[in-house]
């Protein structure tokens, strides 16, 4: 049996990585997290597993990485909507 290959084994290049760091830096600023820290490694972490895993957009790994947090986060819209 062939063993299955997926994308999250591949290694980042230097590329990834620093986009990976931009988004942890706009992150880590719009949520107040100190870099460096635990949780600034933590978010790190997070943003590298989810974008192996695929996920690049920059509003999609903030909610990702804000639901791995434990923060729930409200869409303004959405909201709105249902005050109506």
């Amino acid at each position: 049996m062939t063993p299955r290959y997926h994308r999250h084994d591949e290694p980042l290049t230097s590329e990834d990585l620093a986009k990976c760091d931009i988004i942890l830096e706009e992150y880590c600023r719009a949520n107040n997290v100190t870099l460096p820290s635990d949780e600034a490694e933590r978010v790190a972490a997070i943003i590298i597993e989810l974008y192996q895993q695929g996920v690049h957009e920059l509003h999609h790994l903030r909610s990702l990485v804000d639901a791995a947090r434990g923060i729930l986060t409200i869409d303004e819209p959405a909201a709105q909507d249902r005050a109506e």
